[in-house]
């Protein structure tokens, strides 16, 4: 269920109030029963209902899962995930999967949910959406496979039609693979993730590898000149001294949900993005209820419903990397029977599974910025008041395509010093 932002700042209920020459507007009231009794249900939000935005919403509500499960496993460090070039492995491995196998990942990516007759072409759509060239974000995913194994042409050709991508064959060095995968990383980021040494295992029958690397570009940059050091409080005795940028007269979209206890703001990218930053009121590690609060369809609900303020607002420059493995955190995910008996008999005559999930990510943003007066999307609000804005302490932030509603970036930050 769609939850609704609650309790923005008196003052901006003030001017509300002004605005409308003494008549308050009415909060707008969570789904509930009517005088029958009957539980009434708010009809579908009219961007879900364009094909490639529901899927979106299903892979995104994918990612959400996978970063809930990463985090609990991760309580106490930071964690950066691309769930969308994760997901796209998935599906794209699905191609290959016979009808219990194809089952199981689609309920994982919440296909199950979608009338869709051709899911896989609507895949190819929203790929060409979100990595489009205006957006500066390089993303990509492959399926590598033991070495000499055959794989049917049939397959092969499915996952170049709709992923653009064709399967990699292991040539059983473990130098000479790990030396592929790195080639592979570099061009497909432009060079922007360093090369890895870790070596790759030795009993892969299928491995999943996603890659995937952002840059931000705020619409209205931050000067330089303001950035300085300042506190970050890690909890409540421990505090260090990280860059934090500030603009003290920025527009954004804000709102305090008081149910999560957490500031919410809104802020534009260029290419179509924005980042969408959940800062507790106290200073906590504990982020878990923001967290499981986490779904498409809130995120979707929060983009409509945050007022646009005028604020003091400081940020830390960041840059978070992820090099790992993701395995044990998508078995998790009711995954578990890709890794034990699975039937992949469309990509090949021999029994195989999976066996590794590999995921390199990294997410930077600093200073830069596309000009220096606020998005044409946020206008100034006519009345202003006090309002600061500091993420100097731990917060979880979303970056979200604007055009499609994809989860393309998540991250808790409790450290900003980096990982």
């Amino acid at each position: 269920m769609m939850r609704t932002l609650m309790a923005f700042l008196w003052a901006l209920a003030f001017v509300s109030y002004s605005n409308s020459q003494n008549t308050p507007e009415a909060e707008e009231p969570l789904p509930g029963p009517d005088a029958t009794g009957a539980t009434v249900v708010e009809e579908e939000d009219p961007f879900f209902k364009v094909p490639v935005n529901k899927l979106a919403a299903a892979v995104s509500n994918f990612g959400y899962d996978l970063y809930r499960q990463k985090s609990s496993e991760s309580p106490t460090a930071n964690v950066l995930l691309s769930p969308l070039s994760v997901a796209t492995a998935l599906s794209a491995l699905s191609l290959g999967a016979e009808q219990r196998t194809e089952s199981t990942i689609h309920r994982a990516l919440y296909y199950d949910l979608i009338t869709n007759p051709d899911i896989h072409s609507t895949y190819k759509e929203l790929l060409a959406s979100v990595t489009a060239s205006q957006k500066n974000i390089k993303s990509a995913s492959r399926i590598v496979f033991e070495r000499k194994l055959r794989i049917k042409s049939g397959f092969v050709t499915l996952l170049e039609k709709s992923y653009g991508t064709r399967p990699r064959i292991l040539m059983g060095s473990s130098r000479g693979d790990l030396q592929e995968m790195n080639n592979w990383v570099q061009a497909q980021t432009k060079g922007k993730i360093s090369r890895s040494s870790r070596d790759l295992p030795s009993d892969i029958s299928i491995l999943l590898f996603s890659v995937a690397y952002f840059k931000g570009q705020w619409v209205t940059k931050f000067d330089p000149k303001k950035t300085s050091l300042q506190d970050f409080h890690l909890d409540e005795d421990r505090t260090i001294r990280v860059p934090m940028m500030s603009d003290p007269q920025a527009i954004l979209r804000y709102g305090l949900d008081s149910d999560l206890n957490c500031k919410i703001a809104q802020l534009p990218l260029s290419g179509s993005m924005t980042i969408i930053f959940f800062l507790p009121v106290r200073v906590t590690q504990n982020l878990t209820m923001i967290e499981e609060s986490l779904t498409s369809e809130f995120v979707h609900d929060i983009n409509r419903e945050l007022k646009t303020v005028q604020a003091v607002l400081t940020i830390p420059k960041i840059k978070l990397t992820y090099d790992g493995e993701v395995t044990e955190t998508v078995k998790q995910l009711k995954l578990q029977s890709l890794f034990d008996a699975p039937d992949f008999s469309k990509i090949t005559g021999k029994a195989i599974k999976l066996t590794q999930v590999e995921h390199r990510a990294a997410f930077e943003w600093n200073e830069d910025g596309a000009g220096t007066g606020p998005s044409p999307s946020l206008q100034p609000p006519r009345f202003t008041f006090p309002l600061d804005y500091h993420l100097d302490k731990p917060f979880i932030f979303v970056l979200r395509d604007t055009d499609t509603g994809a989860l393309l970036f998540i991250g808790k930050v409790l450290d900003p010093r980096g990982s």
